[in-house]
């Protein structure tokens, strides 16, 4: 898979890349096509200078056996003109004909020296032809015609020239024939080449154009579908151009002031919905969009509709760049806050009405913790005096008293002691509900270990005779009001000790754990006599008892302290059992009394 960057640089360098290839398929075969060309003229050349060579040679031959057979019939006595003016006309063209054999093989060494070789012995015999010519004794005629003919021969000398030539000849006819087999290669492959490259031309000429139109199908369909998403919007939407004009806009912006679909197309925005856009406010802040870049966000406008009705509109517009054009337009969209609006008024009524409640609720529970506190503190002298007469009474009678009035005294005194404990209870009660939390770090363990050594070393209890498992786990340390949690444990645990009186031996469990949300989970779990959970909605009430207060004495208000502690901290607390198979309290605090740093587990 290719990247990105490898991606966008392959599309940004397709174009140079194609016009690269096409730059070299075309030029490149022509000027190698030149080259082949030029190197193949050069070959003819060469041949057409080899025939010339050869056709100087012969010419050259041709004369010197002219002046051959012109001294012969000059030496046969044979002398008339004709014969004097082919020796003449010999003799002319011999030097010219030297001249260009000179001039054909000037590149060629060799062959100057052979023809040099050549010219010496023709000037040789010109030489004896000229004696022949000027006269002289008849008798020695002969003589110079066999010398001219056996010691300076052209033959040998003319013949080594051509063979030379002949040679020369077949290698440039040799170099030709290749020259043109690779100009013959070179035009197939370029013609071969440029197929090829107008078959990838229309290859991917095709493949763009397929691209382009599938291209504009999809933004067709992502047009149909924005003007569709557009046109479903229930909420008003507008696009103004720099000069606040209505670009576009969809139904529900048609529906709101009361138009068709296209008729404030090009219309100004003040104009539009009978001058209910006409605030200077909301147009200078449209105006700020459209020039400084700004945005509105959650502008409250009021608008008065043609029925009459008042409404608030909710405005937020920002800028947004188009892509047909260089100008950039403001997209402006509404909501309809009037609904919103009357309801925050009546919930603001409301609000205030339920302050007023709250306050008469607060005075009212004021009054009640006054009473109760008062009631409780009042009620502690008269109870004092029962305990304290029942107490004399008992004493002043002494052994007199029969058994039925000790009986009563002691009735009496126990009555005087429940009360006096139900009314600590209702000022603790009173005060959980009352008194501002103290928060701070508290070891749950700590507590914990502090409440089972107070539950051991109670003598007044049965504990010092009975055999108890305490299985205590680890337990966290929360910001809490420590007093609250203390209560809390103290009642929860004094209730498992006193209600697993009857278990040998009782059992009491503590563990703790995490729930999903971060919460944190306590149970407290015993084997004693339990209850049935069809009663356990008034476990947690004030007064409130499961159990015969001859069977386990009490005064009904512990779960519900523990219920009010518990609640203050945000937690809550509920209880699972069955008759005699002891009972589990769960109960619950939040996430949000985890210490700042981290919490340490003591193992019990």
């Amino acid at each position: 898979m290719l990247s990105s960057a490898s991606r966008r640089f392959w599309e940004n360098s397709r174009l140079p890349l194609l016009g690269l290839t096409i730059i070299t398929i075309v030029v490149l075969p022509f000027l190698l096509l030149r080259a082949s060309t030029e190197k193949s003229l050069d070959a003819a050349n060469l041949v057409t200078h080899t025939r010339e060579v050869e056709a100087a040679v012969h010419e050259l031959t041709y004369d010197v056996r002219n002046l051959e057979a012109a001294a012969l019939s000059l030496a046969l006595g044979i002398d008339t003109g004709l014969v004097r003016d082919r020796i003449a006309e010999s003799v002319a063209r011999l030097p010219v004909t030297f001249d260009t054999l000179i001039r054909l093989t000037r590149d060629n060494s060799g062959q100057q020296v052979r023809i040099g070789v050549l010219k010496a012995t023709v000037d040789q015999r010109l030489g004896l032809v000229e004696q022949i010519v000027e006269g002289g004794d008849p008798a020695t005629r002969p003589r110079l015609i066999a010398s001219m003919v056996t010691q300076y021969p052209i033959r040998n000398t003319a013949a080594a020239i051509v063979a030379e030539e002949q040679r020369l000849l077949a290698r440039r006819k040799a170099e030709a024939e290749r020259l043109r087999n690779q100009t013959l290669g070179l035009t197939s492959g370029a013609m071969f080449a440029q197929l090829l490259l107008l078959g990838l031309v229309t290859y991917f000429s095709q493949r763009q154009i397929g691209r382009r139109l599938e291209a504009e199908r999809e933004s067709q369909g992502a047009n149909a579908r924005a003007q569709t998403v557009l046109q479903t919007v229930r909420e008003p939407i507008v696009l103004l151009d720099a000069q606040q004009r209505v670009m576009m806009h969809n139904t529900a912006f048609s529906e709101l002031h009361g138009i068709e679909d296209d008729d404030a197309v090009g219309v100004p925005l003040a104009e539009v919905g009978n001058g209910v856009w006409r605030d200077s406010d909301t147009l200078q802040r449209l105006s700020d969009v459209a020039t400084r870049n700004r945005e509105i966000w959650d502008h409250e406008q009021p608008q008065r509709t043609a029925d009459g009705n008042e409404r608030v509109m909710l405005v937020n517009a920002r800028q947004m760049p188009l892509t047909d054009q260089e100008d950039r337009a403001v997209l402006m969209t509404m909501t309809d806050i009037t609904t919103r609006k009357a309801a925050e008024a009546r919930i603001n009524e409301l609000n205030r009405q339920l302050e007023g409640k709250v306050e008469q609720v607060s005075d009212v529970n004021r009054e009640l913790e006054a009473f109760s506190y008062s009631v409780s503190h009042d009620l502690r002298a008269p109870l004092r005096h029962i305990a304290g007469f029942a107490d004399k009474l008992g004493k002043q009678l002494g052994d007199t008293a029969d058994e039925k009035s000790r009986h009563y005294l002691g009735v009496i005194g126990e009555s005087a002691k429940r009360m006096s404990t139900l009314i600590d209870d209702l000022l603790v009660y009173s005060q959980l509900g009352r008194s501002a939390l103290r928060l701070r770090a508290v070891d749950m363990q700590s507590l914990v270990a502090e409440t089972r050594a107070m539950l051991d070393a109670n003598t007044d209890s049965d504990t010092a005779d009975r055999r108890i498992e305490w299985r205590i786990g680890a337990l966290p340390i929360l910001v809490a009001d420590e007093n609250m949690m203390r209560q809390v444990w103290q009642n929860l645990l004094g209730n498992a000790v006193k209600y697993s009186g009857r278990s040998d031996p009782a059992i009491i469990e503590i563990r703790h754990a995490f729930n999903d949300d971060g919460s944190h989970h306590f149970t407290v779990r015993d084997n004693g006599a339990g209850f049935d959970m069809a009663y356990a909605g008034k476990l947690f009430g004030v007064f409130q008892r499961l159990h015969k207060a001859s069977d386990y004495p009490g005064t009904g208000i512990g779960l519900a302290s523990v219920r009010r502690a518990l609640l203050r901290h945000g937690g809550s607390i509920r209880a699972d059992s069955s008759l005699d198979a002891g009972a589990t309290f769960h109960f619950t605090l939040p996430a949000t009394l985890n210490p700042p740093t981290s919490s340490r587990e003591t193992p019990a």
